[in-house]
């Protein structure tokens, strides 16, 4: 059985675990960055009660993980995988955010690479949606080997819907 919100998931840099209700400071305090949602399709998140809605979302999808540094300890940012669909065999991984002081030093790579070798263990394939003017994010998905496939709007818990693009890595190339 797939377990989307297992207790085990970690690596070498990072220690994933499921978010829980006190876990909110301490995450906001990442969040709480203008330019960390400067491309994304909600760019107020970084204020407390547009960020304190994502974090609901977050603890109601029942697959939602607070990502550490695991040498560290430090709040690196939270992921989560949502809409498994064991008829098709896939799942998405999204919502992902890491603080910038983390950027361009592997954690997202890192972070990607331990949650698909963990889906990949039940499913062929893993989607991702990302907002259509994320250039960042489509960049970085692209890099690790995901191939764009569609384009829709998604509706974000509790907020307006926004163009997203699909993408989708296959099990069998990955």
């Amino acid at each position: 059985m797939f377990d989307i919100q297992p207790n085990h998931l970690k690596n070498s840099l990072l220690v994933l675990s499921p978010l829980q209700e006190n876990d909110f400071e301490e995450l906001y305090a990442v969040a709480n960055d203008e330019l960390l949602w400067e491309q994304h399709p909600n760019k107020l998140r970084y204020q407390r009660d547009v960020f304190k809605n994502f974090f609901e979302g977050a603890m109601l999808s029942g697959g939602a993980f607070l990502i550490r540094d695991k040498v560290t300890n430090e709040v690196v940012g939270s992921s989560r995988f949502y809409d498994y669909k064991e008829t098709e065999q896939s799942i998405l991984i999204g919502y992902t955010f890491i603080g910038r002081k983390f950027w361009g030093k592997n954690y997202n790579q890192s972070l990607k690479k331990l949650m698909l070798d963990y889906a990949f263990e039940h499913v062929d394939n893993v989607y991702f949606h990302i907002g259509a003017f994320n250039i960042r994010s489509q960049k970085a998905i692209e890099k690790i080997g995901a191939l764009k496939v569609d384009e829709f709007e998604v509706e974000y818990y509790g907020e307006d819907s926004k163009l997203n693009f699909v993408y989708v890595i296959n099990k069998s190339n990955f």
